[in-house]
């Protein structure tokens, strides 16, 4: 028979969890909009309306904090990987252009908050956190894998020539899908991004 007091206890365990993923989506959030520096623990902690001690019942430090935002990001964007990459529709090559499209939608100058958080955080402090940095470095290498995968299935299928090195081919596009985001951060333009798809599908990855 289930006891009153355990009952109690999976509420408050349950309580605690939500106001965890709450306080994650608040500081993804904030820390996506305004960056790492900017983001002070009682602004998350007013915008989520939940008391300083519940934070540090949850979190060690500020860092501790980002590097699960990180985590959550990266979780959602491998869930975005896997939906249009792996389970999308298409041939491989066009399932990686849309993939590309939808980044640069959400991502782009003209999406409400633009920039990859990997990149942004790779920028402002993976030199001074090693466990962020070891977190960035794991996630791009997952993402690389990702892109690799199709690179391989469009070579499996004549779609690219069989000289392809995949693991390296995924690398180079997505610096420079990296590099173009920032770009047209600093231009306010999505003219980069533009050359980027360009380049990449009409040239590199043309047969």
């Amino acid at each position: 028979m289930t006891t009153d007091r355990s009952v109690d206890l999976g509420t408050k365990e349950m309580e605690s969890r939500d106001t965890r993923d709450h306080l994650l989506q608040v500081g993804l959030r904030r820390i996506r909009a305004r960056g790492y520096a900017s983001t002070g623990v009682q602004e998350v902690l007013d915008e989520a309306d939940v008391p300083k001690g519940s934070f540090y019942h949850h979190f060690r430090s500020k860092e501790d904090f980002a590097r699960e935002v990180l985590a959550l990001y990266v979780r959602k964007q491998s869930e975005r990987t896997a939906k249009i990459l792996r389970n999308g529709k298409g041939a491989p090559l066009t399932r990686l252009r849309r993939y590309f499209q939808k980044l640069i939608a959400v991502f782009g100058p003209a999406a409400p908050v633009s920039g990859c958080l990997l990149g942004n955080l790779s920028l402002e402090i993976a030199d001074h956190s090693d466990s962020i940095q070891s977190l960035l470095r794991s996630s791009f290498n997952q993402w690389q894998t990702a892109v690799a995968g199709v690179l391989r299935e469009a070579m499996e299928r004549g779609d690219l020539a069989k000289a392809t090195k995949p693991d390296d081919l995924a690398a180079f596009l997505l610096n420079s899908y990296e590099g173009a985001l920032l770009r047209s951060k600093a231009d306010r333009s999505n003219k980069p991004l533009e050359l980027f798809m360009a380049f990449a599908f009409n040239v590199l990855l043309k047969r």
